[in-house]
């Protein structure tokens, strides 16, 4: 992390675009004052550990990690090896970024996302394992034996991706920090009660915690641009919404239906087309850099920091600067 003090600042870098790109990203969000930037993971987008090595070749200092992967897609070990790599490459910048994963898509690849408390948790329980030189045989969610990692011993931070309270209260006990899967300040309260909890039942060698914001951001000099460019991230996460999430903001069923019925049919005009100003308002911060000040300041009161989230706007390099802009306003 940098010297500056004030909240902690991430981005998330979405790896649809060539990795020389996204790398050049990292290094404009390097010079911007960011402290981790995460390579996020989709099977349809450009690998994240790819993308994370030219990442790695374009920064010196800003900490670097996939955000997030999930243990399903790829074996857990792999993923301890994989991360391991980009500590390696980067000097020890990396951070590891897991979580359960987007169950749609998973099914799509025919892949059942079974127990996925434990399953998190038991990955990166064996990948601190085996970065710190053991070999480890394991028998839980999934199964290892005699596995070892060919690399130097290294510590590595772990931040777990998580929105139910399952996963929040598991985080706080046992990772180095959460990604708090949300942007309205009453989820993130929410979530902080949540994680309250699970620092409760934290054992002493658990040393500090860090509870960000993963919150999907779109700023742009125009407001309505800004909101337009929010429409396909918000209508995913409207899509894959719980109950209680869209009772909490008081989201319309029949249009949130709307939308998710349309993204199982494929049909992603029709689906960004039924994103209401409601839901907009309630799962993305979207709009020109004062209003994104603002609401990373409500924010703030709730979360040690925000990663700065898919889309981040119309115009990808305007909206880092945007972004660090935003979160120099709200600095204390």
């Amino acid at each position: 992390m940098s010297d500056r003090t004030g909240p902690i600042r991430g981005i998330e870098l979405t790896p649809e675009h060539p990795p020389d790109r996204i790398a050049s990203l990292a290094a404009l969000a390097e010079d911007e004052g960011f402290d981790v930037a995460f390579a996020s993971s989709h099977y349809f987008n450009r690998d994240p550990f790819v993308t994370l090595s030219r990442m790695a070749d374009a920064t010196e200092d800003i900490r670097l990690g996939p955000g997030v992967v999930n243990p399903y897609e790829t074996h857990p070990v792999k993923l301890a090896a994989q991360v391991a790599t980009v500590d390696e490459i980067s000097d020890g910048r990396a951070v590891f970024g897991v979580g359960a994963g987007d169950r749609s898509s998973l099914a799509n690849l025919g892949v059942e996302r079974d127990r996925p408390l434990r399953r998190v948790l038991e990955t990166f329980d064996v990948a601190r394992d085996l970065w710190a030189g053991e070999t480890v045989t394991h028998d839980g969610t999934f199964t290892a034996e005699d596995a070892s990692l060919n690399l130097e011993p290294t510590e590595i931070p772990v931040y777990v991706g998580a929105q139910g309270p399952h996963m929040l209260r598991m985080s706080a006990k046992h990772a180095d920090g959460v990604l708090i899967n949300a942007s309205h300040p009453r989820d993130l309260e929410w979530s902080a009660g949540q994680i309250a909890q699970g620092l409760e039942e934290r054992p002493d060698e658990g040393g500090e915690f860090e509870a960000l914001a993963f919150a999907s951001v779109s700023v742009a000099a125009e407001e309505g641009a800004a909101r337009e460019a929010a429409r396909p991230p918000v209508a995913f996460i409207v899509g894959g919404a719980a109950e209680p999430v869209l009772e909490r903001h008081d989201i319309d069923r029949e249009a949130a239906t709307a939308v998710a019925d349309a993204l199982e049919r494929g049909d992603l005009t029709a689906a960004f087309g039924h994103v209401t100003p409601a839901m907009i308002d309630a799962f993305c911060i979207a709009g020109t850099t004062e209003t994104v000040a603002d609401r990373f300041e409500a924010a703030l009161e709730h979360v040690d920091g925000i990663v700065v989230g898919s889309p981040l706007g119309p115009d990808l390099e305007d909206a880092v600067e945007r972004a660090s802009e935003a979160l120099d306003r709200v600095d204390v």
